[in-house]
């Protein structure tokens, strides 16, 4: 049986060259209707986080509205699947390679042999893997055009996780919804994602219907 596919696939409505906020905005429209309603039902929280050295900063925590059901979680799960193997799929290896490579050649560092140089990049290959190509190359932009000296993983990859938050957020919001239908629901049938058919279901709930 094939897979139903979505109304609008979020990476069709994403441009990475857009300021966050709009990137947030445009996904959030590409998204199914009933999901954008969900969404927008749901409940932030904000409390504030403490690291090693005192307060960190606000997180936000998102809680979905009452009520999910089975067709919604599963709406909220196909998205996702989507979401994640296009928006927020991780860089090809070859070209997180050599966006590394390039970056840190911009900011040579003495005594160290090619073969060193190499090993370094592969370990930031490594521990940047998780982020898609366009935060890793966006991410090298900033550097390079902002910075002075050789960046350290560490701060490479602090800088990923703030371009990818809206969307890691919007993820993390639909992996929420995923999870909240009931326990022991029955998996949908495929039909419940056409329009059509929940407008059928409904007209027959209310007996207007055989």
């Amino acid at each position: 049986m094939s897979r139903p596919h979505l109304p609008t696939s979020p990476a069709a409505a994403f441009d990475p060259t857009l300021p966050a906020p709009q990137r947030r905005i445009r996904l959030t429209a590409a998204l199914p209707p009933p999901l954008q309603e969900l969404l927008a039902q749901g409940r932030t929280d904000r409390r504030p986080r403490f690291g090693e050295d005192g307060f960190d900063g606000m997180i936000e925590q998102w809680f979905p509205p009452a009520g999910v059901t089975a067709a919604q979680a599963s709406l909220a799960r196909q998205t996702l699947e989507d979401l994640s193997g296009t928006v927020l799929a991780p860089a090809d290896s070859d070209h997180l390679l050599g966006r590394v490579l390039t970056l840190l050649s911009h900011f040579p560092a003495k005594g160290l042999s090619p073969e060193v140089e190499r090993m370094m990049a592969l370990d930031w290959a490594e521990d940047l893997g998780e982020y898609p190509a366009w935060v890793i190359d966006a991410a090298a932009r900033h550097w390079r055009r902002s910075r002075k000296w050789r960046p350290s993983i560490a701060e490479m990859r602090a800088l990923c996780e703030e371009l990818c938050a809206p969307e890691r957020a919007l993820a993390d919001r639909l992996q929420a919804l995923a999870d909240a239908a009931p326990r022991g629901a029955a998996a949908p049938d495929p039909r419940a994602q056409d329009p059509r058919a929940l407008a059928m279901g409904a007209l027959r709930r209310m007996g207007q219907i055989g």
